[in-house]
């Protein structure tokens, strides 16, 4: 018996375990009718006199409630719908080679091929039991665009491979018990009983799952084990990619009512980047010449938009119906529709705040900029106001504090912005919600002060005529002047929003060609 062989059996005694333990409980719900029926068998053969009528009618109505209990629990819990995430289906002629290279790869290793194959948009794979014959194999969507052929196949070998515990009996029985109670415990009718027996089958599920997927590496070492290891450097890189450009580059788009629909192209172009940066991913960029997985797919534009959408819902909540104010955007026309549109957006937020607190030097009996009329001083969206307004430290409080107040109301009252309540997976309260991504790190008040300060300068840089908007895959939104990112203008910034030092960032404005007393276009 080899060491896969051991590491099944040892599953399948766990998985006996579990149904042992549901065998047990059922045994104890059956025992007050076991009784009743022996004290009813016994009147009825005059073994029992009529002293014990009593206790016969008390054990009957004690068995009639805990059968009653036991089938009401037994329903609830049969009908949970466990969470299952969301997915795009794949039809086997939308990839045949796709589908050709999974059948071929459950032949090696001697397993049931899985009854179809779905995309999700993230960086992992797995088996989903949907009721079919065999399960269903969900594949990351940027390991197809990222991955070579032969790295994809080397890297869904072991989840192929889990087809077989799949389809065993003791073991798919004993993964739809916890699964069903699992979903039960998140019902309130049912929520403590369902707890109350996954604690003691709990340990034993989670050993069968370490024990099958023991078996399942041990089993796939006989594929493509020389290109395993690479497959297995990819992972990290792709999921560092993939984070990267859904914080940084599709947020954005989000947040402006817009979805990128070549997410995982986009991908391929961060991960790009990425390998170019980093020194230890140079070796990376020589395997872009093979044939990536992605060449599997009949439509991969098609499938892209698909995935991309979902993806859209699935992190920050996207429309499911048809909404004008949600529409998709190629990679071109980002920086105009994105990250321009966000830049002028918060500078309007910035002249709005700056107009709202102009009474601030009147009440404390400060002048205005000398030879400036009110005019002038209010309502024109200059960097010569900003300039001169937040030398102030006060001033600069009051600022930062208004400019973080508007920023959060307008993001909840954006339609674009997330619906509370519900959940994207099926079983949870709606459909609305996303799952989310990490919760970014709380700013300070001058730090969105720092942020509403830049856009403002890059929107009159692109007013200028001499700069333009641009993006950077692992960055997201910068700023281009003479066709090269400007990265110096955060120490400038910065120097204005925390120590009001407006010498800096006039230098930077010198040096780049912008007038700071012209008005800049807002929204």
């Amino acid at each position: 018996m080899t060491t896969a062989d051991r590491d099944r059996a040892s599953a399948r005694d766990h998985a006996l375990a579990v149904l042992r333990l549901r065998g047990a409980v059922f045994a104890v719900a059956l025992l007050p009718a076991a009784v009743a029926v022996v004290l009813w068998t016994g009147s009825a053969t005059g073994r029992f006199d009529a002293a014990w009528d009593g206790p016969r009618w008390a054990v009957t109505a004690l068995a009639v409630l805990v059968l009653g209990i036991t089938a009401v629990l037994t329903a609830l819990v049969a009908t949970a719908r466990p969470s299952v995430p969301p997915s795009v289906p794949l039809a086997e002629q939308d990839a045949p080679d796709l589908y050709r290279m999974i059948r071929d790869l459950a032949d090696r290793l001697d397993v049931p091929e899985p009854s179809a194959i779905a995309l999700t948009p993230d960086c992992d794979s797995w088996l989903e039991d949907e009721g079919a014959r065999t399960p269903t194999l969900v594949i990351g969507s940027p390991f197809l665009w990222w991955m070579r052929v032969a790295e994809l196949r080397a890297l869904l070998a072991p989840v192929v491979a889990g087809t077989g515990p799949a389809v065993h009996p003791d073991i798919a029985a004993a993964r739809r018990i916890v699964r069903a109670l699992d979903a039960a415990s998140r019902r309130p009718s049912v929520r403590t009983p369902a707890r109350l027996l996954l604690r003691p089958t709990g340990p034993h599920s989670a050993e069968m799952e370490r024990l099958v997927a023991t078996a399942c590496s041990i089993r796939a070492q006989t594929v493509d084990q020389g290109v395993r290891q690479v497959a297995q450097e990819q992972v990290g890189l792709a999921f560092a990619g993939w984070d990267r450009l859904l914080t940084r580059v599709a947020v954005p788009a989000w947040r402006m009512g817009r979805w990128p629909a070549r997410l995982d192209v986009g991908v391929v172009s961060a991960l790009t980047e990425l390998s170019r940066r980093d020194r230890l991913a140079e070796g990376f960029t020589a395997r872009l010449g093979e044939r990536p997985a992605c060449d599997l797919l009949e439509t991969p534009g098609e499938v892209d938009r698909e995935v991309s959408l979902l993806a859209a819902r699935l992190f920050y909540g996207a429309p499911h119906s048809p909404d004008p104010r949600w529409q998709p955007i190629d990679w071109s026309a980002y920086p105009d529709e994105v990250v321009d549109r966000s830049w002028r957006a918060a500078a309007a937020r910035l002249f709005a705040a700056l107009d709202a607190t102009q009474g601030f030097r009147e009440e404390h009996g400060e002048p205005a900029r000398p030879g400036a009329g009110p005019q002038e001083e209010v309502g024109r969206p200059t960097l010569s106001r900003v300039l001169e307004r937040l030398t102030d430290e006060e001033q600069r409080a009051a600022l930062a504090a208004r400019v973080s107040a508007a920023a959060v109301r307008e993001e909840r009252g954006s339609p674009a912005a997330p619906a509370p309540g519900g959940a994207l997976v099926p079983g949870g309260p709606g459909e609305a919600a996303p799952i989310g991504l990490p919760p970014e790190p709380v700013k300070s008040g001058r730090e969105v002060l720092s942020e509403h300060i830049t856009a403002a300068v890059c929107c009159a840089a692109v007013d200028a005529g001499g700069a333009r908007p641009g993006l950077d895959w692992l960055d997201g939104p910068v700023l281009l002047v003479d066709g090269e990112r400007r990265q110096d203008l955060a120490e400038p910034v910065l120097a204005l929003a925390e120590q009001g030092d407006p010498l800096p960032l006039r230098g930077w404005l010198a040096s780049a060609g912008v007038r700071p007393d012209k008005p800049v276009r807002l929204v």
